[in-house]
């Protein structure tokens, strides 16, 4: 999944003091201390990050409602870049009642242009196009929406730098993104958190507030390997929550991951 963990994007996130600093580049100090990136620069490291081109990885995605029940689904995915622009295309393998679902998706990196998104329904031998006004809704009745399916353009959000921390240990940026009047219409997010790693320019954890039902989405990558010369999250977990109660949750594993590979 090119993830769109990208810029979107648990554990003790309610613990963590958000704390704002600066959200414009500092000049180096007096005392030659290392320039301080704006927020918006850090977003631009996170967006021109290489992800990988031609690549296919198997999914696993379980689904865990509040009670702990457990659903599982098995996908495979295939992205190819086109220009600027990222192409998708994700497979349900099983289970039987959305087996041979197919969602594609073109990822434009043009601010003024929406993504291009499409649900082909097997039962109903059937493609559904997703309309910018269904964005917010559910991708497949997971804690993704299908506006997480894509990579928002950098414009289309303010970003501000709000400290430097660690996250296990990892030091990180804390950047807050605040979108536009439209992204919220398209996503219903109002203010998104993302701590980023500075050596490989990860997003590694999310805080994501809902204008829908006053909810927040945590994401955290729970695991991270370097394939082919490539950051891979390989674990990931999205979660809703209202208040301390966790309303349902989301885990995401991405095996078989292969880049370079001989598609149309």
């Amino acid at each position: 999944m090119r993830t769109q963990l990208k810029i979107r994007t648990l554990g003790a996130l309610a613990l963590i003091v958000l704390e704002p600093t600066t959200g414009v580049a500092a000049s180096p100090s007096s005392a030659g201390g290392p320039e301080i990136p704006s927020g918006r620069q850090i977003m631009e490291w996170v967006d021109d990050r290489d992800d990988g081109d031609n690549g296919v990885s198997d999914l696993k995605m379980v689904l865990i409602d509040k009670r702990g029940r457990e659903r599982v689904r098995l996908m495979r995915n295939l992205t190819k870049d086109k220009g600027e622009d990222t192409l998708s295309m994700i497979f349900f393998l099983s289970p039987a009642d959305v087996k041979n679902t197919g969602f594609l998706n073109y990822d434009y990196d043009d601010a003024d242009r929406d993504d291009d998104q499409w649900l082909y329904l097997p039962a109903l031998k059937k493609t559904k196009r997703i309309a910018g006004g269904d964005k917010s809704g559910s991708f497949m009745g997971s804690d993704f929406t299908y506006a997480d399916m894509s990579s928002p353009p950098l414009d289309r959000y303010s970003y501000t730098l709000m400290k430097e921390t660690e996250v296990e240990g990892v030091p990180t940026w804390q950047v807050e993104a605040i979108p536009n009047a439209q992204e919220t219409k398209d996503t219903g997010y109002t203010k998104s958190i993302s701590f980023v790693r500075k050596d490989n320019h990860v997003v590694i954890r999310s805080v994501i507030w809902v204008k829908k039902g006053k909810r927040l989405k945590y994401m955290e990558v729970g695991k991270l390997e370097l394939i082919d010369g490539i950051w891979v999250p390989t674990q990931i977990t999205m979660s809703t929550k209202k208040g301390k109660k966790t309303l349902h949750k989301t885990q995401l594993q991405i095996s078989n991951v292969k880049f370079n590979q001989p598609l149309d």
